[in-house]
């Protein structure tokens, strides 16, 4: 059973609220906790804080323009909607650095602005990647990184960032490069607890009644090869089982993917600790020439 177009409508506005919430939530952490102490957050961000801290640029132009350039890199990789959810919730981090920034500060307190900062950061940043964006360019090209190389998503982005530490060691002092580091744990693992994990490969099991067209879209639009196995409910009969091993960021994907086909069905997705042998995950070219076969 395909999902409606009305639960379709109100899943994307519910996304959207969710995102634009995330997004609030890590402009105040930034703006009211870790900027006031001079602490960084990574990626784009951080590079931002310490031009700005530099140049007194605003920060909240900044982050948005430095950012740009990464979208468009990942625009013809990453899907559409990643991009435009990511664009959205990029404009309203912006848009919310600038409100902030005119609000008294909470605390100058380095512990609590690293405890309570990192604590809310991580929350807002995860409820935005739990939802399909993201607020920072370096995730955007981690992922295609992870995507072309295989290199671990959450390594990529802590290489990012410890190189942004330590430059603002040497240009601030190297307490608040340990103040930084500190917050980006703490922001990790909260991140980690609200969207279960930044490099996890995910295991999908699913039971439907249409396994044929789920596992061509999981094919198409994510690239990943399904085994399809047949099993029998104890009431509902025959069904088919089909299982697929994919990233945290494609699980996303794949739930569009069910609730446009069968919302009906059954699917368990859990975390895979160790992968053996070489999972098949075809290639851009492969994948177009299987689509246009089924056409």
């Amino acid at each position: 059973m395909k999902e409606s177009k009305a639960d379709l409508i109100w899943r994307t506005i519910f996304e959207f609220a969710v995102i634009l919430f995330g997004a609030m939530l890590a402009a105040f952490a930034i703006e009211e906790f870790l900027v006031p102490c001079l602490i960084l957050d990574g990626g784009i961000v951080g590079i931002s804080i310490i031009i700005s801290t530099l140049s007194k640029l605003p920060l909240s132009v900044l982050t948005l323009v430095l950012n740009i350039p990464f979208l468009l890199i990942g625009a013809k990789k990453l899907g559409k909607i990643f991009i435009f959810k990511s664009a959205f919730a990029m404009v309203v981090f912006s848009i919310f650095l600038d409100v902030f920034e005119k609000l008294p500060d909470v605390t100058r307190e380095h512990l609590l602005a690293v405890s309570f900062g990192g604590l809310l950061l991580g929350i807002g940043v995860g409820l935005v990647i739990r939802f399909g964006g993201c607020l920072d360019g370096t995730e955007a090209v981690a992922i295609l990184l992870n995507k072309k190389y295989k290199m671990p998503v959450g390594r990529i982005v802590l290489f990012f960032n410890i190189v942004i530490y330590i430059t603002a060691g040497f240009l601030f002092g190297f307490d608040r490069a340990m103040y930084s580091l500190l917050t980006y744990f703490i922001t990790s693992k909260i991140l980690d607890i609200v969207e279960s994990g930044l490099e996890q490969t995910k295991a999908a099991m699913i039971i439907t009644e249409d396994a044929k067209t789920i596992a061509d879209l999981i094919y198409t639009r994510l690239g990943r090869t399904v085994t399809i196995m047949e099993g029998e409910g104890l009431v509902s009969g025959e069904k088919r089982v089909l299982y697929c091993v994919l990233t945290r960021f494609e699980v996303r994907e794949l739930r569009s993917i069910i609730n446009g086909v069968d919302a009906s069905a059954f699917v368990a997705i859990s975390d895979v600790s160790e992968i053996i042998g070489n999972h098949i995950k075809r290639n851009d070219a492969r994948r177009a020439e299987h689509a246009e076969k089924e056409t």
